[in-house]
């Protein structure tokens, strides 16, 4: 009976010590537990301000946006209103083409009616 007690004496020894591997190891899942979940916490608070940021850009472009469709808007009412012609510059630049065009061709009138008269000038006058 002696053995028998020392037996059950030794294998509660290794019970108790079996428990407190098993309590030690159930502490140290329960902390890690623990710590994910505090990760967790602060990850869900970044996506939380991630998302906040995301919404404010895309509030912000979409002002951009809004801004350049009236600014867009605002350049094409200008340009309606100016002329569609030819600017000044250039008409009068034409105009200044029109009068050489008419001189030369004075002039060629003049040369053919000379010619035609038997005269011949190389551009002096008799």
């Amino acid at each position: 009976m002696l053995n028998e007690l020392e037996s059950l004496s030794g294998n509660i020894g290794r019970l108790i010590q079996i428990s407190e591997r098993h309590n030690q190891a159930r502490q140290a899942l329960e902390a890690q537990i623990e710590q994910l979940r505090v990760d967790h916490a602060n990850v869900q608070a970044e996506l939380v301000q991630m998302r906040q940021e995301r919404d404010a850009l895309q509030a912000e472009r979409d002002s951009l946006f809004a801004k350049i469709d009236d600014a867009q808007v605002h350049l094409n009412a200008i340009l309606e209103k100016l002329p569609r012609g030819k600017s000044a510059q250039h008409a009068e630049s034409d105009n200044q083409l029109d009068l050489l065009e008419t001189e030369s061709a004075a002039h060629e009138h003049k040369h053919a009616h000379a010619e035609m008269n038997g005269e011949h000038h190389h551009g002096e006058k008799a």
